[in-house]
């Protein structure tokens, strides 16, 4: 999500965006079901109202509308994110030589990570007014550098 700012923010506090990325599913584990009241409550709380307006609308399912490039820039890389880890776990290189061709072919193929909510990665990208495959190729270069990090940098070769 600092990317994300960089890239979509004009001007936005990074800081603020990265925290919103590690944020947004910060209840989840524990309350699956409560999620995201819990985080969106405890941020507002804190008088972190923007970031809690911008959890509450990466999930859908309460139609919150989106008023911020923070907003948007969630939901954009949240759900696709998660699915190009899901792509680096089953290939060899990792990230290190992925494309965004080999990822839209996967989000084709609905039983690989079935729960990544695909209208939700189409949704995203339509009001970041971008392209799909640029997108794609924007979060690929971002997880890049923290690929040994994040576990999806492949296995090494001698």
């Amino acid at each position: 999500m600092k990317a994300a700012a960089q890239k979509y923010g004009d001007g936005a506090d990074e800081d603020q965006w990265a925290m919103a990325g590690l944020l947004h599913d910060a209840d989840y584990d524990q309350w699956p079901e409560d999620h995201p009241h819990r985080i969106v409550a405890w941020l507002e709380e804190k008088g972190e109202n923007g970031m809690a307006h911008a959890i509450s609308a990466h999930y859908t399912k309460w139609g919150v509308s989106y008023e911020t490039a923070l907003d948007k820039a969630l939901l954009a890389c949240d759900e696709l994110t998660g699915f190009i880890v899901a792509c680096c776990l089953v290939r060899p290189e990792g990230v290190a030589t992925l494309k965004p061709k080999s990822v839209k072919k996967k989000l084709k193929t609905k039983s690989f990570a079935a729960k990544v909510e695909r209208d939700e990665v189409v949704a995203g990208v339509d009001m970041l007014g971008v392209d799909l495959g640029e997108h794609i190729q924007f979060i690929i270069d971002a997880l890049k550098p923290h690929g040994e990090e994040l576990g999806i940098a492949g296995s090494k070769r001698d």
